[in-house]
């Protein structure tokens, strides 16, 4: 039997009743709403090896670059391989990541992420052999070296293997040992930009007015919806750390966009409080597909040479069952009561997503419709 999951929508009398528009969002400090110019991490990379392997490692023949970095180690170390054919199977290539973050200082540990990039089949109890870690402009910034927590478990037998997570990737807690500082003077700056995570004008002027009142003068501009401009002189504190650490517990209330997100795969919806719906009649039909098999053994007559005969006997059904006609949501509805209602009538997340489809493309959905 299949059976097309669709059902008629008949929205109650209660989304169409008047009710007041939600209170605005609580208030958020500034250091949660803005990144700060010139407070930013970098990003490290690195190419490594990683031993100890319970036999998960890379197949050498498979791998080649495994068995190159190998002996580059093994050179350095003072052992001479060349020419030797050795195929261990402990050992795996890997790829090694990192961020190192604002103002890190040499002797500083970071975290580091291990990926496998041959066919390594797991890094569970493998120790990264040190690694160096460059910046995007190829200079050496942090070295990684330690025991690898991988992220999953595998386990294989002659006729049947099990999978659970992602074995072939682990993280090294402070793994990385900072080797090198990013050259930048924070304390030199006259002027500092503050960066929306999400530009919005209104919130952006509201930063600015509570920066300016807190000092008593003109010391932040807006400059567009995603930038505020802090004047460091006209703060009369010379610091642009003590500037920054007197303003970032600044509370404002942040606006947004009114916005839907759906993701179809599992059938997620994720709305903001200020999604709303026009005038819209909506209505869905219910149609049901049957297909039955019952088969009939057809018996050969009494001392007969005939066989038993199987004779096949398919009944396929369509019905589509009446609706109750269509169902009409008012103007003032916000989008919380028609999921309300859909969900009170027992609608399924995924045909709900479809009607919310059918309502933005009527353009009654007044919000920024997201699928993923």
């Amino acid at each position: 039997m299949r059976r097309r999951s669709t059902a008629l929508i008949a929205l109650v009398a209660a989304l169409c009743t008047t009710q007041p528009v939600p209170a605005g969002a609580a208030a958020i400090r500034i250091k949660d709403l803005v990144e700060f110019d010139g407070v930013r991490g970098n990003d490290l990379v690195g190419y490594g090896l990683v031993v100890g392997l319970n036999g998960t490692g890379d197949g050498l023949r498979n791998a080649p670059f495994t068995e190159e970095i190998m002996t580059n180690l093994l050179e350095r170390l003072g052992v001479n391989v060349s020419g030797e054919q050795f195929r261990p199977k402990n050992v795996a290539a890997v790829l090694v990541t990192a961020s190192l973050p604002p103002f890190a200082r040499a002797g500083g540990r970071v975290d580091v992420t291990v990926s496998a990039i041959g066919d390594a089949s797991s890094l569970l109890g493998g120790t990264l052999v040190m690694t160096p870690l460059n910046g995007a402009d190829g200079k050496i910034y942090a070295v990684a070296q330690g025991t690898i927590i991988a992220g999953g478990v595998s386990a294989k037998g002659q006729a049947a293997s099990v999978t659970q997570g992602v074995p072939t990737a682990g993280s090294i807690p402070s793994g990385a040992r900072v080797e090198r500082e990013v050259a930048f003077n924070f304390g030199a700056m006259t002027s500092v930009r503050l960066a929306l995570r999400n530009p919005d004008f209104t919130t952006a002027a509201r930063i600015e007015q509570v920066i300016n009142r807190n000092f008593g003068s003109q010391v932040a501009e807006m400059t567009d919806s995603g930038t505020v401009a802090l004047n460091i002189e006209a703060t009369r504190m010379n610091s642009p750390a003590h500037v920054l650490g007197r303003i970032e517990n600044l509370t404002v209330e942040p606006e947004q966009k009114a916005r839907v997100v759906v993701d179809q795969r599992s059938g997620t919806i994720v709305m903001g409080q200020d999604v709303r719906i026009s005038k819209v009649a909506v209505a869905q039909g219910n149609l049901t597909l049957k297909i039955g098999e019952a088969p009939i053994a057809v018996q050969p007559n009494p001392f007969s040479q005939g066989e038993t005969v199987v004779v096949p006997r398919t009944k396929a059904e369509i019905k589509t069952e009446k609706g109750k006609g269509l169902a009409e949501v008012s103007g003032t509805t916000s989008l919380s009561q028609v999921v309300a209602g859909l969900n009170a009538l027992g609608v399924a997340p995924h045909d709900m997503i479809d009607i919310l489809k059918s309502i933005s493309a009527a353009g009654a959905l007044h919000a920024e419709f997201v699928v993923r």
